[in-house]
């Protein structure tokens, strides 16, 4: 699997199955590390205690396996469709998400991790033969299915940072030009933040550094 992007047009590719894995493997070597205790310690993300952060996890895995499914006319597809602000995607996916947490089983967030590991792990195994189909657009710019994966790879490493910080640790991954890439193959509607490393403006960009 390859994913294409650059801040103009086309960067090299990059690794993505690794990075993928890598994104999935340092969420749940970080998360074993929590106890009763510090499950409830504070993520980077105001509203998110490291519980919270289990179960949007496990919902934003099931999540791209919906869109997928759908794809190109998805319920993101059609919420990407309207060309609405950054900050009115932000908005609709936040109450999405809202709602799907609720109806989460009430489990340890061990299990939560346990079961977006093993969801992520098989969305990653579906996208190699289907990169090149259409998963949704954004302001007249098409978004490939290797495109959404792209946001999928981010999403995983920004959140292992997340667990980390709330550990009192850092988190940076081995290949940080392969979310670099993801995010701008698959995140048009956010402005990505130029740094000349590649994982602080992934950081900035997703509003975890300042």
């Amino acid at each position: 699997m390859e994913l294409h992007g650059s801040r103009d047009t086309q960067a090299p590719a990059i690794d993505a199955p690794a990075a993928f894995r890598q994104g999935i493997e340092a969420i749940v070597a970080f998360t074993a590390r929590f106890t009763a205790g510090t499950w409830n310690a504070q993520t980077p993300c105001p509203e998110w205690r490291a519980t919270d952060l289990a179960g949007h996890l496990r919902c934003v895995a099931d999540d791209y396996h919906e869109y997928l499914d759908n794809a190109p006319v998805s319920r993101l597809a059609r919420l990407m469709a309207t060309g609405g602000s950054a900050e009115r995607i932000a908005r609709k996916l936040a109450r999405q998400n809202a709602a799907e947490l609720a109806a989460l089983p009430d489990v340890p967030p061990a299990e939560h991790i346990a079961a977006f590991a093993e969801s992520a792990t098989r969305y990653t195994a579906r996208l190699a033969p289907l990169l090149a189909l259409p998963h949704h657009s954004y302001q007249g710019r098409a978004i490939t299915v290797a495109g959404m994966g792209g946001m999928a790879l981010v999403e995983w490493h920004v959140h292992a940072w997340d667990l980390a910080v709330a550990l009192g640790d850092f988190y940076r991954p081995a290949d940080p030009e392969a979310v670099l890439a993801g995010w701008l193959t698959g995140i048009p509607h956010l402005t990505i933040v130029p740094d000349r490393d590649p994982w602080v403006s992934v950081l900035r960009s997703a509003g975890r550094l300042r």
